[in-house]
């Protein structure tokens, strides 16, 4: 958004994406405010671990993700606000008079790139390089023993959804994870882009050696009548062999380095390779 003149290190940080609360928390900064959004909610997800404890123990919601509360925000008296433009650019002005306030241009496959933003913003880019460098390494590992356990296996990320199915593309957060990973995808997927939407005349483009899949909990239950709908189709019988049901919150929301090793574990799992240990 230009330049934001932050004075001192910060410590009490609002992150009001999702993707920048799991990343205050991994360069060990104190996340006193978030957005709902979602399952994502003052209680923490299971997936970052002792340091919603460390680091988190008095965070409370300032509002939903698309509509936060200033005055929630203010009343926190935070160091610095963080969050993407695609989400809250409107706001930045209301925003940058509470506290020193930073935007990167959206989330998913910049996912890393955002840590290294914080990362400067609080004056922790050698822990952010550590972090990742370590996730990377890790990536590389689980990769390279489920190319040869399975000789170089094609990966299909589907997820069922209150709206489309989505086959996901490289341009994303669980793209970028396989391909950090140095797994193939499928024709279909092998591309550029967000995602690729279908019908079930389409189902045979969700074909892979292995089809990772998620399902999105909505309060109707509309994604998973769709899923059921796929499975009773003649067409998604011979894929039923290859599905391996994952957690879409790791997969798709989480958008972070934390949710990363998340989905490295649970390929390792699906290959029955070594899983990497979980920070």
């Amino acid at each position: 958004m230009g330049t934001t003149q932050i004075d001192e290190r910060p410590e009490r940080i609002v992150a009001l994406d999702s993707s920048y609360a799991d990343t205050t928390l991994l360069l060990e900064k104190e996340l006193v405010g978030i957005t709902t959004y979602r399952s994502y909610s003052a209680d923490l997800p299971d997936y970052l671990g002792d340091a919603r404890d460390e680091y988190a123990d008095e965070v409370v919601s300032v509002g939903d993700l698309e509509a936060p509360s200033l005055e929630k925000i203010a009343a926190l008296e935070p160091d610095l606000i963080v969050s993407a433009k695609v989400r809250h650019e409107a706001l930045y002005d209301q925003l940058s008079a509470i506290a020193p306030t930073i935007m990167s241009e959206t989330t998913g496959a910049t996912f890393k790139e955002n840590v290294e933003l914080l990362a400067k913003a609080v004056g922790e880019e050698e822990l952010a390089a550590e972090k990742i460098a370590a996730y990377e390494e890790a990536a590389a590992e689980v990769g390279a023993a489920v190319n040869e356990a399975a000789d170089n296996p094609t990966i299909s990320v589907t997820r069922f959804l209150d709206g489309p199915t989505r086959l996901y593309l490289k341009d994303t957060y669980s793209g970028i994870v396989l391909d950090d990973a140095g797994l193939a995808r499928p024709k279909a997927q092998d591309t550029t882009g967000f995602a690729l939407e279908i019908s079930e005349e389409n189902i045979k483009q969700a074909d892979a050696d292995k089809i990772f899949v998620t399902i999105y909990e909505d309060e109707e239950g509309v994604a998973a009548k769709t899923k059921e709908s796929f499975e009773r189709n003649p067409l998604w019988k011979p894929l039923e062999p290859k599905v391996t049901e994952v957690d879409d919150t790791t997969w798709m929301t989480a958008v972070s380095i934390q949710g990363a090793y998340h989905i490295l574990h649970d390929l390792a799992e699906a290959f029955g390779v070594e899983a990497p240990a979980i920070p």
